[in-house]
């Protein structure tokens, strides 16, 4: 028989390091090589992408589930830090926007600092001097 081998899969931060260093590889091999697959009785090789997709989505902090979906249950809290996502683009998760009782269709004006975003919702100024 043969000795069985305990793969540990990355997960967290570690784990978005690891795929942003595999960029050149396709899903199923940086899967493989964050750890997420098994090895089968007749010695085959099996990705577990979806176990892989939502280490990842995990990792993101994305949050999936809709509003109401999540209540009464405990759920991580907000750590006031947000990364740059490959695409560019800066997400601002809905433990953040529930927070501040923000609606869908809200509007911003965006200023840019040397090294800061400020955010400040239109219409606020209106609201404040009624």
């Amino acid at each position: 028989m043969s000795e069985e081998k305990t793969i540990t899969p990355l997960t967290g931060q570690a784990l978005i390091d690891k795929v942003k260093e595999l960029k050149s590889l396709t899903k199923d091999e940086k899967a493989k090589e964050c750890g997420y697959y098994t090895v089968t009785k007749n010695e085959l090789e099996r990705v577990n992408m979806m176990a892989f997709l939502n280490a990842l989505i995990d990792a993101e902090g994305i949050e999936l589930d809709g509003p109401g979906s999540g209540e009464g249950r405990g759920g991580r809290s907000p750590s006031y830090r947000i990364t740059v996502q490959s695409n560019g683009n800066l997400l601002i998760g809905a433990a953040y926007t529930k927070k501040m009782s923000l609606k869908p269709g809200d509007e911003f004006e965006i200023t840019l600092g040397r090294k800061h975003i400020q955010l400040k919702q239109v219409g606020e100024e209106e609201e404040a001097s009624e």
